[in-house]
Parts: C-alpha cells; structure tokens; sequence
C-alpha cells in the first residue's frame, strides 16, 4: 500500500509530498517509490535509461534494500556526484544535499561549514553518509518513507527564517537543481538574514523586478479546536498582501495552525 499526505502548495508543489513503501505494495507502486526518489534526491531531472541504478531498483523490488538505502545508493551515484560535487560550489553542494536528503534548507553556517570540513576531510561517501545516518533523517523518513521537501510546509518549533530559507530553494515544478551551480544562500546564512518569499508562477518562478509584496496571497489553515469537549477540525482562511506575509505566517505558527497552501489571488 502506498500513501501520500498533502503538503504546502504556492504554485508550483504538487510534487512535494512524502511517498510510503510498506509491505504489500505491488510492483506498480514500487515503480512510484522508485520515481518519486529519483526525482528528489536528483534534483527533478530527466533520467536515461542508461542512467538509471538497475541493480539499486532490483534490489528494492526485491526487499533486500528498503527505501532508506535506495537513496543512498541514488546519492552515491555518478549522476549525483558528478552534478552536484564535481560541478557545483561547495556551498551548493551542501544546501542541495540538505535539500535532496533531509528535506530543508541549512539553518546556520555551523551547519554549513561542518558538513564541508567532513567531505574535504572524510570524502564524499561521508558526508552523503552523514545526512542518511543522521537522527534527523530517521526520525522523518526512517526507513520506508522517500525524502521529500518538509519544508514547504510551516511546521511547529520552525522559525520564519528557516521557513524562508527552504522556500529560495524552491523555483518551480520544471526547475533542474544541476542547472544552478552557486549557493542560493551562502550569505544569508552567513549573515543570519532571511530571504524573501516569492511566489513562482506555472513553470518557474516570477521575474526578479516582480517584488512579491505588490501582490496578494491567500493563506490557507487547518487547526484543532474543541467544541462541546469534542475535537473538531478548523479551516480558516486569511487574504494578505506580500508585505504582511511573513508576519501573519508567524501568528498562525505561534496558534499551533498548520499551513495547507499559500496561493495568489
């Protein structure tokens, strides 16, 4: 059986949800599992059948690798390496790994420079290691659950720094990782600044000289209320300009609220 949960959408996510492999599921849904893994932990490319990890998917197919490993093997793979090490930034490298592995943007340049100091030190097998090891990665994904980007969903403990972070790594459903080779946010991080939200349209994001605070946003947010000592569900909506964006978000996280969709009105 394989399941899907819905994620935060502005336009351009219907891909960013976490894929499950259990027991029971049929070839059909491997090949989902198989998919969803390529195009997340690679960056969304289009793959050859030449490049594909025949014996990785036989492997998973046949149980004696579960999901957790098939994204190692992906990681470890020429493809990654030779896009996303060889070619890449340093800094790139390492907010893309963030990005394809744990699902999220570094939040501080400890983070940053630890995970560059052990691949120069410990070589590249450490550190994709590293992040798939991690207390972080088993306590999101664990072993069945494909990687997927978390946080293009508000989540409760994250900061509104953090949540923008995650989201200048996001251009669009169309969009290749490999195709930008600097850091997004090498100075942010380094400056501990936040990055503004921009809305993407179909196909790629808006042009740079289109600033997101002229435009307006529907918000839209499920909670948890009790009525009569019965705990019923809330939806609630909120229509904000781009201006006023990041600090309603932060009230609706302060309320325990949980950020179904971000879209323009």
């Amino acid at each position: 059986m394989l399941t899907t949960a819905p994620s935060t959408r502005l336009g351009f996510s219907p891909f960013l949800q976490p894929v499950d492999l259990w027991e029971n599921s049929t070839i059909e849904e491997v090949d989902v599992v198989i998919r969803a893994v390529y195009r997340q932990v690679l960056g969304n490319p289009h793959i050859m059948d030449s490049e594909r990890l025949a014996t990785a998917e036989s492997k998973l197919r046949e149980r004696t690798y579960t999901v957790r490993e098939f994204v190692r093997a992906v990681a470890k793979s020429d493809f990654y390496r030779s896009r996303y090490f060889e070619k890449c930034a340093p800094y790139r490298f390492v907010e893309l790994n963030y990005k394809h592995l744990l699902g999220r943007a570094p939040d501080t340049q400890a983070e940053l420079s630890e995970h560059i100091r052990r691949c120069v030190e410990s070589g590249y097998d450490a550190e994709i290691d590293s992040y798939i090891d991690s207390t972080e990665y088993m306590t999101n994904f664990g072993d069945d659950v494909v990687p997927y980007y978390r946080s293009a969903q508000t989540q409760v403990g994250e900061s509104q720094v953090s949540y923008n972070r995650s989201i200048a790594l996001l251009w669009g459903p169309a969009e290749v990782d490999s195709r930008r080779k600097s850091s997004r946010l090498v100075q942010p991080v380094a400056t501990n600044a936040t990055s503004k939200i921009v809305a993407p349209k179909s196909g790629g994001r808006i042009s740079p000289a289109k600033d997101a605070t002229e435009k307006t946003y529907k918000i839209l947010v499920t909670g948890a209320k009790f009525d009569c000592k019965r705990r019923r569900r809330s939806t609630t909506e909120y229509i904000v300009s781009g201006s006023k964006m990041t600090p309603q978000i932060q009230r609706i996280n302060r309320s325990s609220g949980k950020i179904v969709s971000i879209t323009e009105v």
